[in-house]
């Protein structure tokens, strides 16, 4: 079936291309008679990252690098980059963040902050939320020298609630969101919106919100190589006309998604990579002079909010449901989330006295993954799920998982 699109009147509009880029620690086997404090797959982990560099860093990041010279730095994009991601590219890949490097001096390629170790951490310790933010920030700053003023949560996880802690951080002008239609109602994600609770006169928000596109980013995203789609062959003079058409009830087109779209999750033989060189220029000569690209710092100054954004519960990005259950729908993840984050304080103490990994070990467990491969929504169906997740089932990763935090639970001593 088409996808259902906005059709709008011909005028300006702004693409804002936002990529999240992350790779979390595979665990290895590790059985409950397992006792060594080792607990992750690094085979399996550098020959993931070698090949996604491959497919998808290496030929997307050097592509993106030239169109921003060959248009003079009109062709604009924005990363989340975690820091499991950089540590992993640091130690096998470290061409891609040498050129992630030359995006970021061009001075049209922007990093957001988010969770160091992509955690959902805001939905279960404020404290470690505020911890892992700081260090993904200093992580940025060391490596790319931006201090970053835009927030990116763990899967587009957003709340009332997050909006707040977000807030009180201090440092961040504006937060990324799904648009979610049952949140949206009538209105368009094309605007920029603010908080609930925001106060009154709206361009005062503290923080305000780029809302994704999830229509014309799932084109791109997941629809792209489909040939049973009504569009396929996507052309970017298409795309460009849709884009295009989106004035007259909002501004901005905001593509959101993650990096592998690009030669991994859409293969080359797909033309993912002549679409995606070919899109800017196609953008800018459908309206010469107007069409344009942000980056989202960019698009949060440009633009005041023309409502609010009311979540009272947690959103995501993640299939159709946009909640949490990709993450805690079974209650096998609930009592792998709820075990995690209780041996927080201990892990902290004992790191204190002088346990110089257990500390690190954690928090790669915090890792939302370990929690998406113990999803069972349509897993018979071999989804999105199954496609992602090392296991042979969400049960074998639950048992997996919850053997190695025992591990960790003994090396805090809590037997």
């Amino acid at each position: 079936m088409p996808a259902v699109r906005y059709w709008y009147h011909s005028g300006m509009a702004s693409v804002c291309f936002y990529f999240q880029v992350h790779q979390p620690y595979r665990l290895r086997r590790y059985s409950v008679f397992s006792t060594d404090p080792f607990y992750f797959d690094n085979d399996a982990n550098r020959e993931i990252m070698e090949k996604v560099a491959n497919k998808c860093y290496r030929p997307t990041t050097s592509l993106l690098l030239d169109l921003i010279r060959k248009h003079e730095g009109r062709f604009r994009v924005s990363f989340s980059v975690t820091k499991t991601a950089l540590d992993q590219m640091e130690e096998w890949a470290p061409d891609v963040i040498e050129t992630l490097q030359a995006c970021s001096e061009t001075g049209a390629c922007e990093f957001l902050a988010e969770t160091s170790h992509h955690s959902l951490s805001a939905l279960f310790s404020p404290s470690e939320f505020r911890a892992q933010v700081d260090d993904h920030r200093e992580r940025i700053q060391r490596l790319f020298g931006q201090d970053p003023k835009v927030f990116r949560n763990t899967e587009l996880i957003y709340s009332n609630r997050i909006a707040g802690m977000v807030t009180e951080i201090g440092r961040f002008n504006g937060m990324l969101c799904e648009g979610v239609d049952r949140l949206l109602g009538t209105r368009s994600p094309n605007y920029v919106y603010a908080p609930a609770g925001a106060g009154d006169f709206l361009p005062d928000a503290p923080i305000k919100l780029l809302l994704k596109n999830y229509k014309l980013s799932d084109d791109i995203a997941f629809r792209f190589g489909n040939r049973d789609w009504s569009e396929w062959p996507l052309k970017a003079e298409t795309f460009a006309e849709w884009v295009n058409q989106i004035n007259g009830d909002g501004y901005l087109c905001n593509l959101f998604m993650d990096y592998e779209t690009f030669g991994e999750h859409q293969w080359e033989d797909t033309g993912i990579f002549s679409f995606l060189e070919a899109l800017p220029e196609k953008i800018f000569d459908v309206q010469p002079g107007q069409n344009d690209f942000l980056t989202v710092s960019e698009a949060i100054e440009k633009h005041a909010p023309v409502g609010v954004y009311d979540a009272a519960d947690p959103i995501s990005w993640a299939d159709q449901e946009r909640d949490l259950s990709a993450w805690l729908g079974n209650a096998m993840q609930e009592n792998a989330a709820v075990e995690l984050f209780r041996l927080e304080g201990a892990v902290k103490h004992r790191h204190q006295e002088g346990d110089e990994y257990i500390l690190e070990d954690w928090r790669k467990l915090t890792t939302s993954d370990h929690l998406y491969y113990m999803c069972t929504k349509f897993w018979a169906d071999g989804d999105v799920h199954k496609y992602f997740s090392p296991y042979d089932s969400p049960y074998d990763a639950y048992i997996n998982f919850m053997n190695v935090l025992d591990n960790i639970r003994s090396r805090v001593g809590e037997d």
